[in-house]
Formats: C-alpha cells, structure tokens, sequence
C-alpha cells in the first residue's frame, strides 16, 4: 500500500535516479556552507564542534528556575533556554486578576529586575548563550536581562543568544498576542534597530514553525507560514528605513523535530534552500550571513503520550537524530515527561544525556550531511520545497502574511491538517504506541513535578515590596515616556530606550505594557468580537 509524508506527499516504495531527472546537483545541492545552503549553512558543521545543546526551562519563582539552570549548566548544558509563566507572557504582572492560578505554572514568573537578577544569578552572561521564548513582551525581558548583564559588568555587545520575538504566529496557532498586527511589527522593528546598534550579537527574532506544528501543521505548512512571517518581518524593517543586509545576519528561526526521520530531514534542507533564494532574489541580500537560515530545534512536544510515558525516550531519540541529520545549529530535548507536567530534574538531565549521546557516541558529526544524494531525501526535499512554496505564493496573493492572517488563513490550512491527522489515529490508520496499538497495563510509577502552590502568593508579595521601595514619579514620569514614544510616528522614536529607562527604575513588565495597551490597545480576533 502506498504511504504519506506529514504533508500528504507520496513516498515511493523504491527511489532511484529515474526520480530526480532533470535534477542538477551542482544547482540543487551546492557545497555545505555555500548557496543555496540545503546542505547546511557552516562548510564543517558538526566535524568541529556539535550543535548548542540548549534545554528549555523555568517553572514557579525565579530562584526555583536559577537552581534549574544551574543544574543544568554543571550536567554540560551549553545555553539556556528561558520559559516564561502565561501571566508574564501576556505582559501582566503575578498581581493582576487575570494572572491568578497562573503564576510560575508553565514557566518562571518575571515582574521586575529584581526577578531577572535573581533568574540569572551566579551565570555568567559572558560566557552563556541564552535564548527567551517571549514574543508581545519580547522588547522588556530583553532589556531586563541587558540590565542585569551591565549590572554583572557584562557590556551589552558581549551578549549572546536569542529573543523569539515572533508575534505573527501567536495570531495564527499560539495566542499569546497582546497588541493589534501593525504596532507589533513596529516594535519588531524597533528592537532589530536597537539590537544593531547596542547588541550587534543577539538574534533579534527567532521565527518560530514550531508552535504552528503543535497546532497540527504540516511539514509543508510549518516551513511555509514560517518564511511567509519572516518575510513580512523583513519588509517590515526594510520600509522602516534599514537596509537588508545590516540586519538579516540576527535572524534566526525554531522548527519542530517530528519522528518521520525522512520528511524531517528534507524539511531542514528545503527551508534552508527556500530562504536563500527569497533573501537573494526577492530582497537583493548580499551578505552570505543573510541567506543563511540558521535554526534552532525542539523535539515535538505534540507527538509525546501521557500513556506509558516512558517510550517517549525513544520518539525523543528519533526526533533528535532528525533534527541533527537535517543540520540544526542548536537543539533541545524534551523530557519523556513533560505530556504529564513540568519535566523533573532527573528527567530533565535525561533528556540533555540524549543529546550528548548523539554527539559523542555515534557517527553523525563525522561527516557532514550524510543523507546528501539519497534518492529518498532528496525527492522528498524537491517534494516539500514546491509544496511549500505554493502556498507562500498563495499568502502573497492574500496580500501578505498579516492580511493572510486577518483572513484566516493560515488558521484554517493547519485546522485541515490537525483534523487528518486526528482522524487518522482514531481510526488506527496512523499508529501511536501505547494509544492506539500496544496498549496493555501500565508497570510504571511515576511522580510528576508539583509546583509549590504558595509561588503566587510569594510572588505577589514581592511586587507589593517592590512598589512600596520604589521611586513612584520617577517610574511614573519614565512611564509617561513610554507612551509619548508609542504615539510617534514608526521610524521616529525608538521604543526600546524609554522602555529600558523604565525598566531600570523598577517599573513592571506589566506596567511597561500597560502603558502600551494604553495607546495601542489589544488584538480582539474576528470570532471573538
């Protein structure tokens, strides 16, 4: 019987030359580290040093989440990976009644500097590289952790690491938004400005398909949505007055590792193909680091099973091998726990062992690129690459990412694919060990991570201090700043110095997006209004 790819691509039982005719290796493939970069961005890879082994954390208070790292960091972690709470993520402080039952529940709780410096203390912001999954409040956290920086005498150039800072994706699979499309495309702006002038080394964006494939989108889909946002974001900088090439080399993106080896394998080379092409023909990108897709990776949290939680070491293993084999340049492992709660220490520590097993144990950093010329991988990166383009021509057509997004678009591709692929299983076509096939009793006893319900409360203590310590007009004058800057025209004021100022006064995430929401006001999808 004839199989699928995840996209809905046929995969042949048998591939041979026949299947690549007209195919030119030369054209197709290039050299590693050369256009059109499918075999990978750096000519060496992994043959002189691995991937960043980089494991997303942070639950409850911040102390709870500096022990984390610290553990993490002595187990050979490489980069750290911050994970807000939802409160914070909506730009609302751990005291707002929308944020109750919520605090320190899926990630750490930042209010305030004095959270950040305890977040990060005894870590040397010198010598790691930490990347933030934070988009609508991207601009505070980042100048957050630049203030602790300078206040542990780390220049702001010095600083590595990454902002996710891609809110076009909350409006189509996440919903973590907080302002309307335009006034947050101007704050992505503002921040690539600042970040070229103040922290030449951070990745200003990390444009994410991951989120979009938990939502139930194809490989297809996920590489397209993702390069539709990203040129969106890139036509945005480029009419706020900058030029392409002075900030195209920070970009950076986040895929999902699914365990369809094969697909996900061409998926990686296809993006990376696809993305050249765009940034050289489309934006006249000159600078080689502005063709470059550079990305990270996160094994798929939505293929984890909360029945016999264990396999999902293997699916992890499957996963990570994937992302390896299709050139990421930093990955993190999930947990074989986290589709019951927060991952435990132990199994968190697992989790990074599985990385440096890959990298030290086997084979695949001795070469690079190893699938290249597989009739199998190559067909399918051919497949995904014509897949995925027709439907980036089909958002442009709509006018754009955001006008797709206004129509629903995207939305409404990956619901398709969500609803196929759940069909699939709940007829047993698409088999999931343990769920639909191979179930039996369960032998395992397990006990999942708690977080301490008295966190809230601390936390909103915490804030109570901090305002009562605190300069009150000066936070209210470096706040009224703030607002003054968000009604100037775009390319006038940059948003993020007054914000910083702000910040630095102990002014709240909270309170730095409410004066926001003040003149922006907040998104209100079509099928909410």
């Amino acid at each position: 019987m004839a199989r699928e790819s995840e996209s809905g691509l046929p995969i042949e039982p048998v591939y041979g030359p026949g299947a690549l005719a007209g195919w030119d290796p030369a054209e197709r493939l290039g050299e590693p580290g050369g256009y059109p970069y499918t075999r990978g961005v750096y000519p060496t890879m992994y043959t002189t040093r691995p991937w960043t082994m980089r494991q997303y954390a942070g639950y409850g208070s911040a102390a709870e989440s500096n022990a984390r790292y610290r553990q993490l960091i002595e187990h050979g972690t490489t980069g750290l990976s911050v994970a807000f709470d939802l409160p914070t993520q909506m730009g609302h402080d751990s005291d707002a009644p929308l944020a109750r039952g919520e605090v320190g529940r899926v990630g750490v709780a930042i209010d305030s500097i004095e959270d950040m410096r305890v977040l990060f203390d005894s870590i040397p912001l010198d010598r790691v590289s930490t990347s933030m999954t934070i988009n609508a409040p991207a601009a505070p956290l980042l100048l957050l952790y630049q203030l602790v920086a300078e206040e542990q005498g780390v220049a702001a150039a010095a600083l590595t690491g990454t902002v996710q800072n891609d809110v076009l994706k909350e409006y189509i699979a996440r919903g973590t938004y907080i302002f309307p499309p335009a006034p947050s495309l101007r704050l992505t702006a503002d921040l690539f400005r600042y970040c070229r002038e103040v922290m030449p080394r951070w990745n200003t964006i990390s444009v994410s398909g991951y989120h979009m494939a938990e939502a139930g989108a194809s490989p297809a889909q996920e590489i397209a949505f993702t390069l539709a946002d990203a040129v969106e974001y890139v036509r945005t900088a480029v009419a706020s007055g900058m030029a392409v090439d002075e900030f195209a080399p920070r970009l950076s993106f986040f895929f999902v590792a699914r365990t369809t080896l094969l697909e996900e394998v061409a998926k990686f080379r296809a993006a990376r193909r696809i993305w050249a092409r765009t940034m050289r023909e489309e934006f006249g990108a000159r600078d080689p680091r502005s063709l470059m897709l550079r990305f990270h990776t996160q094994t798929a949290g939505v293929q984890l099973t909360a029945q016999q939680p264990q396999v999902n070491l293997v699916r992890v293993t499957v996963q990570a091998l994937a992302a390896v084999l299709g050139g990421t340049q930093s990955l993190h492992t999930n947990a074989f726990d986290e589709a019951l709660a927060l991952p435990t220490e132990n199994s968190a520590r697992l989790a990074l062992r599985t990385q440096q097993v890959l990298a030290h144990e086997t084979d695949v950093t001795a070469t690079v690129d190893p699938f290249a010329g597989s009739y199998a991988v190559e067909s399918l990166t051919d497949a995904l690459e014509e897949a995925a383009v027709a439907l980036m021509r089909r958002v442009d057509e709509l006018g754009g990412a955001v006008a797709a997004i206004e129509q629903g678009f995207q939305k409404a591709e990956i619901e398709r694919n969500a609803y196929r692929i759940a069909r699939q299983t709940e007829s047993g076509e698409r088999v999931v060990v343990g769920v639909n096939r191979f179930r039996g009793p369960e032998d395992e006893r397990y006990q999942p991570l708690r977080v301490d319900p008295e966190t809230e409360a601390r936390q909103v203590r915490r804030l109570a201090e901090l305002r009562a310590r605190r300069d009150g007009p000066a936070v209210d004058r470096a706040l009224a700043a703030v607002r003054e800057a968000a009604g100037s025209a775009p390319g006038t004021a940059n948003l993020l110095p007054p914000m910083k100022e702000a910040l630095a006064a102990r002014a709240t995430v909270g309170e730095v997006c409410g004066a926001l929401r003040e003149v922006w006001g907040t998104h209100v999808p079509d099928d909410a209004r």
